[in-house]
């Protein structure tokens, strides 16, 4: 893999020049400037502080950008797993959230042996799109504190908001006013002015202006430290039996977010840049930067959509871009540190509530119930219900193994048609037999356990017949359990002196049968290539 490594980066750079180099830089400060404020915000959603998630943008920037899967993947902190840090927070504390990160990263980079980044493939579109939304209401709904200036009590959002309902529910009119005007700026900052400046970076200051000018009296970021080494950081002495016992679980839902969105960040960056992603190697970065981030202080980071896409549209070439954005950040950081310590956590929040509301997939949304896509609807809402209810991973879970159940049953569906056959005219030909008393059936649909209960239920319920041709020209593949229905129904026939004929079989159903035995048991005789063929053996022309 290091070779294979070696040889990427040796093409990446292939050609390398002064004006790629602007590029690069101009790109990095680009993203940085998104980055800032997001950073800050996503820091404090996931329960820690400002400075972790500017210290875990700066390392995954310079750690994972420089060794991840593709040139154009910008990793930081994010507010899907901000949203599942919230109530690990409030439950272990801070020193839970950067064990959990560590384990995190042990669980990725198994994951990557494991060559387990394919398994992303097969999650729904809809699966995807549901926990999206149910992580935005999570988001949403963590940052009510902060953006209303309310107190609430509970490690999950259900328990905050029933907490209320005990404690009461006082919005404090400034925390309001500095959340409401980050959002004001946001939604009215033009978009051909976001390309250059983000609606965020600008709300942001606005409200950091305001705040130092006004006589306000709100909570602050708080002091930014000077220094990559944040005070609260992991040790390994954090860890003992118990806490690794608690954490495990928390820890594989992280790892579980960690790849899904690294791996759909890649695919849609891949698309974009026309580079494709290199998935084993990229979780491979990422469970090596979720170990060593938590020891500076930082919590678990991911690669971020909107980062990527900013990067990609400035015209990053390389991971140099990456690079250049954690040096601006960590320029910020000294630079401005006593500045960014006056921003309102209220401002914060506000950014958050705009985040949740611009990351849900609305497009897909309104397609799903434009177009009435219902299998899609009861995938998007069961999964949506179920990030906001439980954890990530059993959300992916559940809407995973809805899908596979709503699969079955429309993969279930046979059509199912019984015919006479014309006894003076087959085919052209005259037919000296009367034939009034075989019939036959056609079935086209897949043939497996859950559709053969049908498919025996039709051939029995026909009483007239002597004779009954299966004709299975329809059906793409067979099951083991279909085989055996059929087999059983076979003889449940022959004791009737009912014959039972199958024909039309389509290659891979003639491989499954030949495999099974299946031939052998209702006997050779009984198969045929076409109706036709089935019908001549018992008709004389």
């Amino acid at each position: 893999m290091f070779k294979q490594f070696s040889q990427d980066i040796k093409l990446e750079f292939a050609g390398y020049s002064t004006t790629t180099l602007i590029q690069d830089l101009l790109a990095g400060l680009t993203v940085a400037a998104v980055a800032l404020p997001l950073a800050l915000a996503f820091g404090v959603g996931s329960g820690a502080d400002a400075a972790a998630g500017l210290v875990t943008a700066i390392i995954a920037g310079f750690l994972i950008g420089s060794i991840g899967g593709s040139s154009f993947q910008i990793s930081g902190p994010t507010g899907a797993m901000a949203a599942i840090l919230l109530p690990l927070s409030a439950r272990y504390g801070v020193e839970g959230v950067l064990a959990a990160g560590a384990l995190s990263g042990v669980i990725l980079l198994v994951a990557a042996l494991l060559k387990a980044g394919r398994i992303v493939s097969i999650i729904p579109s809809a699966v995807i799109t549901g926990f999206t939304s149910g992580i935005a209401i999570l988001i949403a709904f963590g940052q009510i504190d902060n953006f209303f200036g309310t107190t609430s009590h509970g490690e999950t959002i259900i328990q905050k908001i029933s907490s209320y309902a005990e404690i009461g529910f006082s919005p404090q009119w400034q925390p309001m006013f500095f959340g409401l005007l980050v959002l004001a700026v946001m939604i009215v900052w033009p978009k051909r002015w976001a390309a250059k400046v983000p609606s965020s970076l600008v709300g942001i200051i606005i409200a950091l202006v305001v705040n130092i000018l006004g006589p306000f009296d709100v909570v602050e970021v708080g002091a930014i430290p000077r220094s990559l080494l944040l005070p609260h950081r992991f040790t390994l002495s954090l860890l003992n039996s118990d806490m690794l016992n608690s954490l495990i679980v928390p820890a594989i839902s992280i790892a579980a977010l960690g790849m899904i969105e690294s791996l759909l960040c890649g695919a849609a960056g891949g698309k974009m840049k026309k580079e494709r992603l290199q998935a084993d190697r990229e979780l491979i970065a990422q469970g090596i930067g979720n170990i060593i981030i938590p020891f500076f202080g930082g919590v678990p980071a991911t690669a971020a959509i909107a980062r990527t896409s900013v990067a990609i549209k400035a015209g990053g070439r390389t991971r140099l871009t990456s690079i250049f954005h954690a040096v601006t950040l960590i320029a910020s950081m000294f630079l401005l540190g006593p500045m960014m310590s006056r921003i309102p956590l209220a401002a914060l929040g506000g950014v958050l509530m705009m985040t949740s509301w611009r990351m849900n997939e609305w497009d897909s949304i309104r397609k799903f119930f434009h177009k009435k896509y219902k299998t899609s609807i009861a995938q998007f809402l069961v999964t949506m219900i179920a990030t906001v209810v439980f954890d990530l991973t059993i959300a992916i879970l559940i809407g995973i193994s809805l899908s596979m159940i709503l699969f079955v049953i429309r993969s279930s569906y046979l059509e199912i048609s019984v015919a006479n056959i014309d006894s003076r005219h087959e085919k052209g030909r005259n037919l000296t037999q009367n034939l009034s008393n075989v019939k036959l059936v056609y079935v086209t649909g897949q043939l497996f356990f859950g559709s053969q209960d049908r498919m025996v239920t039709a051939i029995e319920e026909i009483s007239d017949a002597t004779t009954i041709i299966l004709s299975i020209r329809g059906v793409p593949s067979i099951d083991h359990s279909a085989m055996v229905a059929l087999e059983e129904l076979h003889e449940s026939l022959a004791a009737k002196n009912v014959k039972l004929l199958f024909c039309g079989l389509q290659p891979q159903v003639d491989r499954q049968f030949q495999r099974a035995g299946f031939n052998e048991a209702v006997g050779t005789d009984a198969i045929f290539n076409n109706a036709v063929e089935a019908i001549d053996s018992i008709a004389v022309v």
